[in-house]
């Protein structure tokens, strides 16, 4: 690759990627890991809480956040930069990803409470600051595999749901979001079947980078969810009164379906992966 790109733009071969951007890899015979380990120290060196007692989880599950909590947070300028480390921090960590998303939302206005939430993220960073993302060689075999949930009216301030997916090459984790809904659903399938729809471009995607690279996938990717009706939809040829609204979403979903692009498979709420994206949970369940 890079003797293909030299002969056409006449690059500089820096050799093994080590460090780039506060990304560290490590390569090894078994693995390539990513973290920012460097990057999340001098992140608890500047907000000092080298010295705090570490959480187990990075949100409350008791507190919901919202707009017009608590007093004004006096320095609203620390408060965006901090955010802002941290969302950066996401490339890595996905484990902070809904935190991130939810601190984001009060940029504007940041409260008190606000700002102590975002120090919470910072105490649970500090249980593991060298975690990151694990791509084991071993796992040879080319086949996404994605899941989606949705945390629906979420939003305490819009009503609006909270989805998020994650996809994975084998057992490599790839792509991930959590993200605000942009408008109201009426009901969770709904809601459900717009993060479908939204996990199920973003695994189009990829499928088209792979195809670009030469590299057919092994088995035909697979999309698990976790609601019935969402399934029973994609499934069903007859829209009626109830899905009239949401037909856009149905007819992408159902036509990458019917042109063998993904399966869509039903998962237990037990086993969705993607829970930790939408929603704060309790230290046992967000660890599994």
């Amino acid at each position: 690759m890079k003797q293909a790109l030299n002969n056409a733009f006449c690059i500089k071969n820096l050799r093994e990627l080590k460090f780039f951007l506060g990304l560290e890899v490590a390569r090894s015979s078994q693995c390539i890991s990513l973290c920012q380990h460097k990057y999340c120290l001098e992140l608890l060196d500047d907000a000092g809480l080298t010295g705090r007692k570490p959480v187990s989880t990075p949100l409350d599950p008791s507190i919901r956040l919202s707009q017009d909590i608590g007093s004004l947070h006096s320095d609203v300028t620390g408060y965006r930069r901090l955010v802002g480390r941290l969302v950066y921090l996401t490339t890595t960590r996905p484990d902070i990803a809904f935190a991130a998303q939810q601190l984001s939302q009060f940029m504007a206005s940041p409260t008190e409470l606000h700002y102590k939430a975002a120090l919470r993220v910072l105490r649970y960073l500090k249980c593991s600051p060298r975690r990151g993302l694990f791509c084991p060689h071993y796992s040879s075999e080319l086949q996404f595999l994605g899941f989606r949930d949705e945390d629906w009216g979420g939003c305490v301030d819009t009503r609006c749901s909270i989805s998020g997916y994650c996809l994975f090459i084998g057992k490599s984790l790839v792509s991930w979001k959590s993200k605000k809904q942009p408008t109201v659903s009426c009901s969770s399938a709904e809601a459900e079947y717009r993060a479908l729809a939204s996990a199920t471009r973003e695994l189009q995607w990829l499928c088209f980078i792979l195809h670009d690279l030469k590299q057919a996938p092994s088995r035909l990717p697979v999309l698990y969810c976790d609601n019935q009706s969402a399934l029973h939809i994609s499934t069903n040829p007859v829209f009626h009164e109830r899905t009239k609204h949401l037909d856009i979403d149905c007819h992408l979903v159902r036509e990458k379906i019917q042109a063998g692009v993904m399966h869509l498979l039903p998962v237990t709420s037990q086993h969705q992966t993607t829970d930790m994206f939408t929603k704060a949970s309790c230290p046992r369940q967000f660890h599994e």
